[in-house]
Formats: structure tokens, sequence, C-alpha cells
């Protein structure tokens, strides 16, 4: 076996005896570093951390079809084509073969589902862009082969799953769902069991306290991480440790977990970004950075309700002051947030809980039903329930359906410009980034809420739609590609770079994003009105949207955006040239 780090055993020791008895720790740490001996132990990437020009694109590996081509095929052929020079990376949904819920009841996190393709064409589509893997960890299918040993009481599978009596309260479980949290099982013998089951019937939790489950997740990891998988979401991880009598979520094992995982991955695969999806109340969300120890990256839940709030009341009161507190918050080297809009999931309302009131979640859900959208409710625990998420497209959510083409497209491409310029690394889905609109067909044929937004477009008619210049698709794809290449070309955009959200009245949203090592400072103003807004602001600068010079004011158009290049004052030239100098100095010095 290879040299270890012994601060990285001891580091694993640490940790694993926070979650284990101590009597299993020795054994765990030797067959954990098997795991990273069978993985290639210190032989992959190791890559600098993300920067302004990384963008992500969400998508299924069949959200584009075309023939009798594999879907992950074509999805190669379109990013080539088209998203060479906007897009970094590519998070493939889970993409293994699976019962339901559209990927997410997975049956074997080995392999990748025969319909779409194979390992060899994920091999392809890394040769051009990073990828990101989803890790479907909290539960597994009922058809898995896992669940169909354990019923056959097959010793490998022992306590694999969480079997628990009904009879015990659990009203104080912290539910996404409306569904039964127990299901009953009948196992080969004849015995009936009640097994844990968050999300559904068909996708039964998996029990971490058995330390077999967390070596097998430790497999799966870097094997995802050794095939391509740059990033790796935690798919609904704050559930993954389960105790009778508390909420189940967010416990202090889950955390633990976590950064076992971090901390293998760091060592035997460093430059994997680990991505946490936890749609629950900010606070909450952003534990999962830990030290800047666990998540490399969060996703940023109250973005994308907040700012459809914003759009529909056309009121950023509320928007600029949660966006004020992102200053506040302690940051860690190498973490960042993972900014979305949209997703193949719906819009979540937890994560306004500190931020709304329940009247306004509703009129969310009025509007989100008005624009022929649905509502997903969630169990409070004791008889009632609650809107948990929107089921509509973010499109369709931000507009009227009697907006014509031009006024649909400036107002999301005003949101999409502030998901451009929050600080941290934005994810723009596959129907944003295409203009889509509610499929309700898919949702009333399927019965499923969420099929509203995961349309399957085929090649053909979506490039013959891209190509003509005054449809819907058209005007949003290569109105993004033009923001993308802005942000990409300046530092002010990074991750690193500095944010200051201002309050310029309830119309207006604005901040600035500075950069302090290339003293690139900007200024982005968003109108999230239907009336024409004057700005004045004590800067010089030309707008990298319009191209305009902006001297101290301007009007803004209704759902106009500018992102204002500051011009650099004198004694900023001044100091520029003479840190040119003196490292033209050093160089020609040696």
């Amino acid at each position: 076996m290879s040299s270890v780090n012994l601060e990285y055993v001891l580091r694993l020791e640490s940790l694993l005896s926070r979650i284990y008895p101590r009597e299993h720790i020795a054994d765990l740490l030797k067959k954990i570093l098997h795991l990273a001996e069978k993985w290639n132990y210190g032989k992959h990437r190791t890559t600098s951390w993300v920067d302004g020009t990384n963008i992500y694109l969400i998508t299924y590996g069949d959200n584009i079809r075309h023939g009798d081509q594999p879907p992950l095929a074509t999805l190669n052929h379109f990013a080539n084509t088209y998203l060479r020079e906007i897009v970094s990376d590519i998070h493939i949904l889970p993409m293994y073969p699976y019962s339901s819920d559209d990927g997410f009841s997975v049956i074997d996190y080995r392999r990748i589902d025969e319909h779409l393709g194979g390992w060899s064409d994920i091999h392809h589509l890394s040769a051009h862009f990073n990828l990101m893997f989803d890790c479907v960890i909290n539960h597994i299918s009922r058809s898995s082969e896992w669940m169909k040993g354990y019923l056959h009481d097959d010793p490998y599978y022992k306590d694999y799953f969480i079997a628990s009596n009904p009879e015990l309260d659990y009203s104080r479980v912290v539910r996404p769902r409306a569904s039964p949290l127990l299901t009953p099982f009948i196992k080969a013998n004849g015995t009936e069991l009640y097994l844990w089951t968050t999300f559904s019937e068909d996708q039964v939790d998996i029990n971490f306290k058995n330390p077999q489950v967390l070596l097998e997740s430790i497999d799966v990891l870097l094997q995802y991480a050794a095939s391509g998988g740059q990033s790796i979401r935690l798919d609904a991880i704050g559930y993954i440790w389960k105790e009778v009598g508390t909420r189940c979520i967010h416990m202090p094992q889950a955390h633990n977990i976590i950064k076992v995982w971090r901390t293998i991955l760091d060592e035997v695969i460093p430059g994997t970004r680990l991505i946490t999806e936890t749609n629950v109340p900010h606070h909450e969300n952003i534990s999962y950075f830990g030290e800047g120890d666990e998540a490399h990256m969060v996703y940023q839940f109250p973005l994308p309700p907040l700012t459809l709030h914003a759009f529909l009341r056309q009121d950023t009161t509320t928007l600029t002051q949660w966006a004020q507190s992102l200053n506040a918050e302690a940051r860690y080297p190498d973490t960042t947030y993972f900014n979305f809009l949209a997703s193949h999931d719906g819009i979540g309302l937890r994560p306004t809980e500190t931020f709304l009131s329940d009247d306004e979640r509703k009129y969310m859900a009025q509007e989100t039903l008005r624009k022929e959208g649905r509502v997903s409710y969630k169990d409070n625990g004791d008889g009632t329930h609650s809107p948990y998420e929107l089921n509509i497209n973010y499109l369709s959510a931000l507009t009227e359906p009697g907006d014509d083409v031009d006024l649909k497209a400036r107002k999301f491409l005003a949101a999409q410009a502030l998901l451009l310029s929050f600080i941290g690394v934005p994810a723009i889905y596959i129907h944003s980034l295409l203009g889509s609109e509610n499929d309700l067909d898919g949702m009333h044929q399927s019965g499923i809420n969420r099929r509203i937004n995961r349309k399957k477009l085929e090649l053909g008619t979506l490039e013959a739609e891209l190509e003509k210049k005054d449809s819907l698709r058209s005007r949003v794809f290569y109105g993004l590609e033009e923001l993308i290449k802005h942000r990409r070309a300046h530092p002010a955009f990074s991750p690193q770079a500095g944010q200051r959200v201002f309050d310029l009245g309830k119309s207006l949203f604005a901040m600035e994003r500075y950069d302090p090592k290339s003293e690139d400072r900007i200024t982005c103003v968003f109108n999230i009105s239907d009336h024409s807004q004057m700005l004045k602001l004590a800067v010089e600068g030309k707008d990298l949207i319009g191209g305009e010079v902006f001297n101290g004011q301007m009007r803004l158009q209704p759902w106009q955006v500018v992102w204002i290049k500051h011009k650099l004052k004198a004694p900023e030239r001044l100091g520029r040239l003479r840190r040119w100098r003196m490292k033209l100095f050093k160089r020609t010095k040696r």
C-alpha cells in the first residue's frame, strides 16, 4: 500500500469516533485505506478552486433527444455545438438505473442507465466540460439489489435499512412530503416489517448506523470522482441520520459523515467539490459549510423564491434585506454558494420561513396556481399541511400569460442577470437556458407535478427554434450567452470577489462586486418593476450590457439591468501603474 498521510488518518479516526462506537474504528480505517488504494490513491486530478469563469448547466441526461441516438451522445453534441464558450461545468441529474421519481429512486449507483448511454459517453462529455454527478445516498429504490438482499435475509445486507415500530411517536420528524414516514414490507420468510421511507414508498432510507453502509457510500463517491465527477451533489443529505424522538434532520452524525467524505476526497482525489443540497431555512442550510471542512458549496435556496417574490410584488425590500445579511456571514477558503433560480425540482418555500410571512407564501402559491402550476405540501407533524414547493417553470412563474415575447424575455433575462451577479457560482437549468415555459401536457399526462418543468426536447426542433431570431428560445438563449460572456470577462464576478448590497428603494435591487487584486469594480442595478426608474449613483463608468456611458444618473426602463464598470480614478490608476512597474522590475532583476 502507498504511504499514507498520518495527519489525514488521525483526522479520519477523530471524525469516525464521533459517529460509531470505538470498537468499529480500527476496522473502518483499514477498509477506507483499501478503498483509497482501489481508486488509484493520489493519482487523480489536482485543480484550482472555482473562479468567475465557472458556469454550471443543470440537465437530465435525456432532456434533449435525437432519434435512436443515446441521449448522452446527443447532449454531448449539443454542448459542444452551442455551449463551449459559455458553460464550464455540466451537472447531469441522476443518470443511473431507476424505478421512479425521474431518476431519484436509484436501483444501482454504479451503472449508467442503458437508455441514456454508457460510461464511455460520460468520458466523451468530460473531454471539454467539467462534470457534476448526483449522489442520491439518503435512500435507494425498493427494486435495488440492496433491498432484495435485505428482504431475503442476505447477511451482507443485514441492517442496511431502518426497521421501526409504527406505534412510536414520530411527531418531531421533519418531513418534506405528506406521504407516510414508514412503509410496510414483507420479507421472503413472510415476516412483515416497517421501513423508514422519508420521501416515498419506493425510496427506502439507508441505515448509516451500519458502518458497512458508510463504506458503500465512500466507494460510490470515489468511483464518481475517479470517473469524471469533479463536482458531486449530495442529494437530500440532511436526512441521512435518524433517531426516533428527534427532528431527524441536520443531526451531528450527518455533518460528521460529510466531513469524512470531504477528508477522504481531499486526500485521495483532490479538486473534487462536494455540494450539499438541503432545501431548508437559510441558517440551517449554511451550517453545511462546517468550519470550512464540510461542503465546498451549498445550494443558495433562498435565492429562487425571494427573487420570484420580488418580481411578483415588484418590491425588492425582502430580497435586499436577505442579500445584505450575506455580507456578515463567515466565509472560509475554498467554499462558496451554489446559486440557482430554477432546477429540475420546484421552487422551495421552506427557505423563506425567516424572511416571508405565511400570507406572502400563500400569495406565491396562489400566483402559481393562477399561472396553471401546482403546489406541493409538506406534513407539519400536527395533522396540518403547508405549501412546501411551487411546481412551475421559472419563466412562466415570473411572467404573465399575456406578455409578448419581448416582455417575457426582458423580465426573465433580468432575473438571470441577478443570478449571474450574486457572489458564488451560478448554475442555470437547461429549460432556463433554452427559454422553456410550462409543460402542461407533460404534467397532466404523467400526474406528476414536477414534470411541468422537465420536458424532453427534440434536437432538430430545438435547433430550428434557436435559429429564429424573434423566438422566445432565441431571445433568452442568446441574451444569456451575452450576459455570461460579460460575466466571465470580469474578475469582479469571481466567487472570491467582494459583494456589497445597497438599498435604493423597493423598485431597484443593487449590489457592487469588487475584486481587490485587479481593482475591477462593477455596480449591478436591476429595475424590478413595470415603470421606468431614475438611477442616481456617485459613480462614473460604462454599462457593460447596453454600452452606455454612466456619469452619475440615468433612467432605467422597466425590467432593465445595468452592470456599470467603474472608471478608475487617478489615484487608483497610479497605484495600478506602480504595481505593474514593481512586477516588471522584479522580473528584470531576476
